[in-house]
């Protein structure tokens, strides 16, 4: 399971601009608001920003200048392979630590649609479903039992216990050339979610998919 909310970009109309310093073309550019305040590119910005985006990184410094801020929900296992995207992206995360006890633990804060799934296809998956329902239930019995005493014991069992597939939301920012690269690593990943996420920022960010088609036709 991901989730992305609350989507926001910023310096596009700097980016464009900025795009055309190299020739002092910038008489040249087409791009402006429209009576709502959305940054529109122009036609013929539109055609230099691909060409210099399918001319290589080196070439498409401008999509380094484009800023994404978006919530992201997603398993502690997705997190892992993000966090391989150190360059250029900044997350700010939900403190496990600091709340995790706050609320009750139930099959909701996982990502655990595939293992509830179609079981048809090896008859001992129920014997894990049971399982892992039942580390659910102790989870939430040791986050009771912290709340009453207060013991450390018990949240440091919770922590030692807590699967991959528990959901944590990160407030995350990221470039374009950052979302480029998602799409070139991870659109054909293995994981639902990473293919999910590719086209959810395909679709949601402004251009993007245009870029995208530049850069990798």
């Amino acid at each position: 399971m991901i989730k992305v909310n609350n989507i926001k970009v910023e310096m596009m109309s700097t980016a464009i601009r900025g795009m055309r310093n190299p020739k002092d073309s910038w008489d040249k550019s087409d791009s402006g608001t429209d009576e709502n305040g959305t940054f529109i590119i122009g036609e013929n910005d539109l055609k230099l920003a691909k060409s210099l985006i399918s001319a290589g990184s080196v070439h498409r410094k401008f999509l380094r200048q484009i800023f994404v801020g978006m919530d992201i929900t997603a398993p502690l296992y997705w997190w892992k392979e993000f966090d391989t995207y150190k360059v250029g992206t900044v997350s700010d995360s939900c403190s496990t630590m600091h709340t995790i006890t706050k609320k009750e633990i139930t099959a909701e804060c996982f990502s655990s649609e595939s293992i509830y799934n179609d079981t048809s296809f090896e008859s001992n998956l129920a014997y894990y479903i049971i399982n892992f329902d039942n580390l659910i239930k102790c989870l939430e019995h040791l986050r009771k039992k912290y709340n009453e005493t207060k013991n450390k014991i018990y949240f440091t069992k919770i922590i030692q216990m807590l699967p991959s597939s528990w959901n944590q939301m990160r407030t995350v920012t990221f470039s374009y050339e950052n979302a480029l690269a998602f799409y070139h690593d991870r659109r054909s990943h293995r994981l639902d979610e990473w293919v999910n996420f590719v086209n959810i920022i395909s679709e949601k960010l402004p251009y993007l998919k245009e870029f995208i088609e530049a850069a990798y036709k």
